[in-house]
């Protein structure tokens, strides 16, 4: 087999090998059955078993009590930013939003052909670089819902603890930060995900809605777009995505073996903090932009000099096999993306090469 190298792109993200092996060995011919899992039935009993675990295995992880409903949707977390509004927004109700980056941003876009929408707090004046606090925004008694996304890949924030919504539904995009650490489901009404950060292959959405808000959403959508039509069915109204929840199975799964979100989230940190420390004492040779108290455990932002140092570092890094460590083209710079799967080894690596590039070129 060839040597895997470290990749740090912000998604699709590095899976465990062990699920890779497993889907290896199974593909062809899954568990005896003389066929691949992704050419039997989904009504069949070998994918029901599949299905039926992968969400007993989401619930147990995840700690998701039973006053919530565990769902999964095609169409990515993308397809959501339209769901969420479509589903939610009844009346003349108002669509409130937390400004924090690109995905908000996205989300509001498809709240605001739907009905009305209001910013709450906009960190654009700041370029994104925090998280608000709670005492910097009003939620307005006529809001549908608080939408906020829990961690944004692009600018490196991340909301360490949720924000205050009061009675008004908190829904939260946890796309790249989901299963890295204990949930705080208590505040939380809605929370969803698309599965290429820390759940699985694209393709697939997570979503878990609590049963009180689910009674209230519309009953006049499509049936695809009503959170109630896969709430009833289970999540097979359709054929599911198969393949995306077997390797969803699998890496939840091995998350259950490794420790479950307190490890996760013990060697977030530890991977973070690698990073951030390596940059911290470099004397301002690296920068990270974001404010020291919204720093993410998942992408670590930072920016060399010059873009032509920056443009060398990250060539010679993919020489040193350290992949995916260029900034989103809307920011630039670097970005080290290091979801669950992601050995501490990869981040001490990337640390040293880090090093050793300052000590070269300083």
């Amino acid at each position: 087999m060839p040597t895997r190298i470290f990749n740090f792109s912000a998604g699709p993200c590095t899976l465990p090998l062990s699920a890779l092996q497993k889907a290896q060995a199974e593909f062809v011919d899954y568990q005896g059955a003389g066929m691949s899992l992704i050419e039997m039935s989904h009504r069949g009993k070998h994918y029901d078993t599949v299905h039926y675990e992968a969400i007993a295995g989401i619930r147990e992880v995840l700690a998701v009590p039973d006053s919530h409903d565990i769902l999964f949707i095609q169409g990515g977390a993308t397809l959501q930013f339209g769901m969420v509004p479509l589903n939610l927004m009844t009346g003349d109700k108002t669509a409130e939003f937390l400004n924090t980056g690109t995905w908000v941003k996205k989300a509001i876009v498809d709240a605001e052909k739907l009905g009305p929408t209001r910013i709450l707090w906009t960190g654009e004046t700041e370029n994104f670089t925090r998280m608000p606090a709670n005492d910097e925004y009003q939620v307005g008694d006529n809001a549908a819902y608080v939408y906020i996304c829990g961690n944004e890949t692009i600018g490196g924030i991340e909301y360490h603890a949720y924000p205050d919504s009061g009675a008004v539904p908190l829904v939260a995009d946890m796309s790249s930060h989901v299963m890295s650490r204990p949930i705080e489901w208590r505040k939380l009404d809605l929370a969803f995900a698309g599965a290429q950060k820390n759940l699985g292959p694209a393709g697939l959405a997570l979503v878990i809605i609590h049963k009180t808000l689910l009674e209230k959403c519309r009953d006049d959508l499509p049936a695809y777009l009503s959170y109630k039509t896969h709430a009833a069915k289970d999540s097979l109204y359709n054929t599911p995505p198969v393949f995306a929840i077997y390797m969803m199975k699998l890496t939840v799964d091995w998350v259950q073996f490794q420790g479950g979100l307190a490890e996760m989230e013990k060697r977030a940190l530890a991977r973070s903090g690698a990073l951030y420390d390596t940059i911290d004492r470099s004397d301002g040779w690296y920068r990270c932009p974001v404010d020291r108290a919204s720093r993410s455990r998942m992408n670590v932002c930072f920016r060399l000099p010059t873009e032509e140092l920056e443009a060398k570092f990250i060539a010679e890094a993919l020489e040193a096999n350290f992949s995916g460590l260029k900034g989103h083209r809307s920011v630039g710079g670097c970005r080290a993306s290091m979801y669950n799967a992601m050995p501490l080894e990869g981040a001490e690596k990337l640390a040293e090469f880090m090093r050793g590039f300052k000590q070269i070129n300083a």
